[in-house]
């Protein structure tokens, strides 16, 4: 018979090892298509340059993200509520489901481009649902001397995947577009049954109404923001973008005003989903701050690199097209390994050191109160 500390020093790292494999699944999927997707619209017959297509091209990158983006508050109140463990759960059998669907697509032209879209919505729900509560589920496994370390390194399989999933949709796509979506299904399939088996509820559940005007605006005035600016950057008449046309400045000011109004909402109701309070808490003001900036940062460079890799250097330095999104991944692997490597050390410091030692963090900490 195991003691108790036996039992929890051994919980703690199954935990610590399903929940990188659901946060590495899901951030492999954000990226995946970036580099498939001229295989899988040639698949389904579609061009997706042409100028009735580019709806369909934008809403199968975008879908994902946005509504992943949308739901991960929402849901990790859920969790709060409902427990972490049983919405993550239900997550990885989500995402599970909904990858079999994508690959299973039999039809062709616009339906297939619109069954795709869908289905990839809602494999983006399961997604929400595994990011939302992954990092909660670590914090009530781990005691606080070590909850760097494992949060750390669930950041980096996230940071990890967005680069891994380029590299595995580079050799997939040449040989079958469906492969894009069945190779996370083994990977779905273990990681729902052993989630169902060994994780359980090892924190505090807090009984609550939904907030339902909250999550409500929220979700609208998010998405609204969104694609105002996913259609604001493409070109509009005779102008180079968007900005100028009516919807799109109706999706941002309209989003803006409803985001204003969900502020107002969480501050009057009395079980908000989200308290905006913590907000006065500096450490937690910049820590998000310091986050948003880091994934901009990220993201844009990983955008860049892929066009100039795929478009301009790999071409002129003797690569067929057809090779171009392989090799763009293997060149991102670089950036990979620094993000491997600077996760779990950052981690393990920070459980060493207190974070708020460093000057910058210290700036950055709320005072402690007058006596």
């Amino acid at each position: 018979m195991l003691t108790n500390d036996a039992e929890g020093s051994r919980y703690k790292w199954v935990a610590l090892s399903n929940t990188t494999i659901g946060v590495l699944i899901v951030t492999i999927n954000m990226s995946i298509l970036l580099i498939a997707l001229p295989d899988i619209f040639r698949g389904i017959g579609i061009d997706p340059l042409a100028p009735g297509n580019i709806g369909y091209l934008l809403w199968l990158i975008m879908g994902y993200l946005v509504v992943t983006a949308v739901l991960v508050v929402s849901f990790g109140r859920l969790g709060d509520i409902f427990g972490r463990t049983r919405m993550y759960n239900l997550g990885f059998a989500v995402f599970t489901v909904f990858s079999v669907l994508l690959a299973a697509v039999w039809m062709q032209g616009d339906a297939a481009a619109l069954w795709l879209i869908i289905m990839r919505i809602l494999q983006g729900v399961g997604g929400a649902l595994l990011l939302a509560n992954s990092t909660a589920i670590l914090t009530d496994a781990f005691p606080a001397h070590q909850r760097g370390l494992a949060l750390g390194i669930n950041q980096v399989a996230g940071i990890a995947g967005s680069f891994i999933g380029l590299i595995v949709g580079g050799v997939l796509a040449p040989l079958n577009w469906r492969l894009i979506f069945l190779v996370s299904v083994p990977v779905g399939v273990f990681g729902t049954v052993w989630a169902y088996l060994k994780l359980r509820e090892s924190g505090s559940r807090s009984p609550a109404r939904l907030d339902w005007w909250g999550n409500i605006t929220f979700a609208v005035g998010l998405v609204a923001v969104l694609v105002g600016i996913t259609y604001g950057i493409q070109p509009y008449g005779d102008q180079a973008m968007g900005w100028g046309n009516p919807m799109v400045l109706a999706c941002i000011i309209g989003g803006v005003a409803v985001l204003a109004a969900f502020a107002r909402i969480e501050t009057r109701v009395p079980e908000p989903m989200f308290h905006l309070s913590l907000f006065r808490l500096r450490a937690f003001t910049a820590g998000n701050i310091a986050s948003l900036l880091a994934a901009l940062g990220r993201g844009g460079l990983q955008f860049i690199l892929i066009i100039w890799l795929q478009g301009i250097w790999l071409p002129e330095h003797g690569y067929d097209f057809e090779q171009t999104p392989l090799w763009a991944g293997i060149y991102m692997v670089p950036l990979t390994i620094g993000f491997l490597i600077a996760g779990p050390v950052s981690g393990m410091l920070s459980d060493r050191f207190a974070p708020a030692r460093s000057p910058p963090a210290a700036w950055c900490s709320p005072r402690p109160a007058s006596p």
